[in-house]
């Protein structure tokens, strides 16, 4: 059977395979067990999103972890990354979280935790997955676990305190936006006390709306609203806020790259900048690795997701990654990528420099991108086709340092794809299409 786990947990349509009720009680239940065979009475942090299915997502995963001997604490609704915090902070042995992130409230997942803050290892998913591959089935009575308010406080005191001690807000006046996700309860919170005037959009959950036309894949509706309300910055958080992404004062898009050139150059002129390297996946603009290059600044480059992200801090000891989604990590800080965190960086550094963020991201330049697609009838090697090889040598050398070519193919489809950034759109669009034809004509569907 395929794996279940992916780079971002097990993932679908909940109340079908393998997010049905009885599934997931099997999932609860082999996470327990394998915890029971190292640790006397483990307990797991269980947190969820404002989905209409978290609620009983959560009980089936309550009611198979407590079949097999573990304690359960609920947060209730949370973010990502509060669960991750919780798990650290209460010394709990496990944390899951119920939610599909960015997707549509009829998506949900499941995301495990260590108690470092970090997901759960391979070899872990891989034992859940046997015992669900099993066909292991549980006689369940109903279990119920009390909310625990005091969790909530434990994680706004630790944003409010701890990350966003000594800043002041006072004075600045920002839209946020909630996705109708789990930061709704959070966020606004956050900003008020530390000072700030905060216009909240997007934060009445009602079961269906999260992500609904709002939150970081939508940014259009946080740009309007920082025009209409002359606000200084907007941030727009996904369904479980381990993303943010901004929009300054004149209604401009704040990516994931920029975000991280604004804080490689706050981080390094505190000196915590460690081995002056930033790791980025190589989804990142090439505006970006030209920006940090005339800065004195390495960029690291990973597979797509904040996992292989993470994994390359920690081999580097370096101090900051993320995604151009939005997903940062700041490994000092937390293991695990939390907007909210994210969020906090970026208007210490506004306010310790007493710039706008416009003025913050000056210095990097977004390059154009055009990406092509190439229905193939086999996913040959490129290295293996000589005519494909003769036009990437070519457009490598026209691009110089100046641009990027990255050639690979889809892991679920049978496409090539070819991507290039370079300073301009015409002829960047010229280079992929040449190097399409010659695809065509060697693996062509």
């Amino acid at each position: 059977m395929k794996a279940l786990f992916g780079t971002d947990g097990i993932r679908g349509e909940a109340g079908r395979f393998p997010l049905d009720a009885a599934t997931v009680n099997t999932i609860g239940f082999s996470l327990a067990r394998h915890l029971a065979e190292t640790i006397k009475e483990p307990t797991i942090v269980i947190g969820r999103d404002t989905r209409e299915s978290g609620e009983w997502l959560e009980q089936a995963l309550i009611e198979g972890a407590t079949q097999a001997g573990v304690q359960c604490l609920s947060a209730g609704v949370i973010t990502t990354p509060g669960v991750a915090f919780l798990t650290r902070h209460l010394h709990a042995h496990a944390g899951v979280v119920i939610s599909a992130s960015h997707n549509p409230y009829q998506d949900n997942g499941i995301k495990i935790f260590s108690p470092s803050g970090q997901k759960i290892d391979d070899a872990l998913e891989r034992q859940i997955e046997s015992d669900i591959n099993q066909g292991l089935t549980l006689s369940v009575a109903p279990k119920r676990v009390e909310l625990n308010p005091a969790l909530h406080n434990d994680y706004l005191n630790f944003l409010i305190t701890e990350i966003g001690r000594d800043l002041s807000l006072q004075g600045l006046t920002m839209v946020v936006d909630c996705a109708n996700g789990a930061s709704t309860e959070f966020a606004p919170k956050l900003f008020a006390a530390l000072g700030a005037h905060v216009i909240a959009i997007n934060a009445e959950p009602d079961g269906r709306n999260i992500n609904l036309n709002s939150g970081s894949l939508h940014i259009e509706s946080l740009m309007a609203a920082v025009t209409k309300e002359k606000a200084d910055l907007g941030v727009a958080f996904d369904g479980d806020a381990d993303r943010s992404l901004f929009v300054d004062e004149k209604g401009g898009f704040v990516d994931g790259d920029a975000t991280m050139w604004v804080l490689a150059n706050y981080l390094r002129a505190h000196g915590r900048l460690k081995d002056d390297a930033v790791v980025a996946t190589v989804m990142s603009n090439i505006g970006l690795e030209i920006a940090l290059r005339a800065a004195g600044i390495r960029l690291v480059r990973t597979d797509v997701g904040d996992k292989y992200v993470l994994d390359e801090l920690l081999r580097l000891g370096a101090s900051l990654g993320g995604e151009q989604s939005g997903h940062i990590i700041m490994p000092e800080l937390s293991l695990a990528g939390d907007g909210m965190i994210t969020a906090l960086c970026l208007l210490r550094a506004l306010r310790e420099t007493g710039k706008t963020l416009t003025q913050a991201t000056a210095g990097f330049q977004q390059y154009p991108q055009v990406l092509v697609n190439v229905r193939v009838r086999e996913k040959v090697p490129f290295a293996e086709l000589p005519s494909v090889q003769a036009e990437v040598k070519d457009v490598e050398e026209r691009l110089s340092h100046k641009g990027r070519l990255l050639l690979r193919y889809s892991g679920t489809e049978r496409l090539a794809r070819v991507m290039i950034e370079g300073e301009s759109q015409f002829e960047i669009e010229g280079y992929a299409q040449r190097i399409a034809d010659a695809i065509k004509q060697e693996i062509g569907a």
